[in-house]
């Protein structure tokens, strides 16, 4: 005769098949996997050790990173277009306006972060900066002090012939010799839509100072450190940290502002965790993250972020000093950019 089953058994069975069924639905949603594609060296370090891990543990997601630079991401963009693997895209701010005009990036959907955000921090509807690099004059305050020399209160003062050999500078195929050339093109009445009185300024004043161009950043880092040059123009971060290792380095302030460099972030059409890549993006500008990408040297986008005077050093902070900065007109830069480096190579760095 079969025994029949005590209610409360029954009840029993039913709540362990709701845990396991539980556990089985939780284990289907912790199989999602999202794709963010961003900078390589330190900075995938950095999101891999720092920024991930949180995300992955409050929104049950999996996150693979694929590193590579802005111009390799925005390839892999247009070679996977209309099947796209990648969920998020973490590229330069010229880049990415490439990325929205050739329809790459999704929307992002309104939070209450947004309104923390900075306006020059939202490139478009569907891309935002979560990080603000500036670009800047650098000078050997020791080296000008001895010498008597100006400090440089325009960024059309690098023609200033007191510096004659003591210049040095990346070129014009580089964002940051890049940012040079349209700030003195600005300074000198011009600007991205008008560009020759830069290439003349560069060509007739500044080239005679330059001892040379540097094919990367840590080169100019080590004529600084070296005192080849007394002068050149490079991240402010990056002057920051030199100066914590002992060179006695300032930063000089343009009166026509310095470059602002974003690094932005936007989700990619067609994802198939969408509403997590609007998450990830929300993390991404929480003043928790933006402390840390602080510490390595990106400006916070979020005014809500806390810093110490130390943290904050070299960087934009606050409403005042953002506003200071000269934000790039990317897509008028972005039409002529080859035609410059063209003709910069032609012309000032032969």
């Amino acid at each position: 005769m079969a025994h029949l089953q005590h209610p409360a058994r029954l009840g029993s069975l039913f709540a362990v098949s709701l845990v396991i069924g539980s556990a089985l639905s939780s284990a289907a949603l912790a199989q999602q996997t999202m794709y963010v594609a961003g900078y390589g060296g330190s900075f995938e370090r950095l999101m891999r050790n720092d920024i991930i891990p949180p995300f992955e543990k409050a929104n049950n997601v999996k996150v693979e990173y694929v590193a590579g630079q802005s111009t390799a991401t925005l390839a892999k963009l247009q070679a996977q277009r209309g099947k796209q693997e990648i969920d998020i895209a973490i590229v330069d701010d010229g880049p990415m306006y490439q990325a929205v005009q050739f329809g790459f990036c999704a929307p992002i959907e309104k939070a209450p972060v947004l309104d923390d955000v900075y306006p020059i921090a939202k490139l478009d509807e569907k891309a935002i900066a979560f990080g603000i690099g500036v670009t800047s004059p650098v000078y050997n305050a020791k080296i000008f002090k001895e010498k008597g020399w100006p400090v440089p209160t325009s960024w059309g003062d690098l023609g200033n012939s007191a510096y004659k050999g003591q210049l040095a500078l990346l070129g014009a195929a580089s964002t940051t010799g890049l940012h040079g050339l349209i700030m003195v093109a600005r300074a000198e009445g011009g600007g991205e839509a008008k560009i020759d009185p830069g290439f003349v300024a560069f060509r007739d004043k500044i080239r005679p100072n330059i001892l040379t161009f540097a094919p990367s950043a840590p080169k100019l880092e080590e004529l600084l450190q070296s005192g080849e040059i007394a002068l050149t123009v490079i991240s402010r971060s990056r002057a920051v940290a030199l100066k914590k290792e002992g060179l006695p380095l300032e930063v000089a302030e343009p009166k026509e502002g310095a470059g602002a460099l974003m690094v932005t972030m936007c989700p990619v059409v067609d994802s198939d965790v969408a509403p997590q890549s609007q998450k990830f993006i929300q993390h991404m500008l929480s003043p928790a993250m933006q402390k840390i990408f602080a510490g390595a040297g990106y400006g916070p986008v979020n005014r809500k972020t806390e810093l110490t005077a130390d943290e904050a050093a070299g960087l934009a902070v606050g409403d005042e000093a953002v506003a200071k900065l000269a934000k790039i007109d990317w897509p008028t830069v972005n039409q002529n950019r080859a035609a410059w480096t063209q003709r910069w190579n032609r012309e000032i760095e032969r």
